[in-house]
């Protein structure tokens, strides 16, 4: 077990410290930063399980030309955006906006956009984490990695 505070890991038990109204598992010595509550209770063992790895949906992000690819697929279709305003339910205005570059379309737009003009506005983001690229990370965020502790 870590330390919520710190993130060292806690040798013996955990106390159970009330920091700005909120309750912590910490170290002994970040236990001075609060209200000491009571002693957490020792943790459990836990019977080794299998993981099981989920499989993570591939994240989706419209690519960064995605103004000029829809106005010269509409061009190129000689169709004015309220056609293709129309085309896709949506307002003319929307369409002037999306070509102009002032707003990027959502993916469900996005895709409206790719199955009306035959083009392709997605693209798929690799599957690496963040958490993975640093070892420190692998522990999970802790409030010392974000806030600094005034000492002294």
């Amino acid at each position: 077990m870590r330390c919520e505070i710190c993130g060292k890991k806690i040798i013996g038990s955990p106390v159970k410290t009330k920091i700005e109204s909120s309750i912590m598992l910490t170290c002994q010595q970040c236990a001075k930063f609060g209200k000491v509550q009571r002693e957490a209770p020792k943790p459990r063992k836990r019977t080794p399980m299998k993981r099981v790895q989920r499989r993570r949906e591939p994240s989706e992000e419209v690519v960064e030309n995605y103004n000029s690819l829809i106005r010269e697929a509409r061009e190129k279709k000689s169709w004015s955006r309220e056609e293709l305003a129309e085309k896709l339910y949506e307002k003319a205005s929307v369409i002037n906006r999306i070509e102009s570059g002032k707003m990027v379309p959502d993916i469900k737009l996005a895709k409206k956009i790719e199955r009306t003009l035959n083009i392709k506005l997605i693209e798929k983001l690799d599957d690496t984490r963040p958490e993975d690229m640093s070892s420190s990370a692998s522990r999970g965020a802790t409030i010392g990695d974000i806030a600094r502790i005034k000492r002294g």
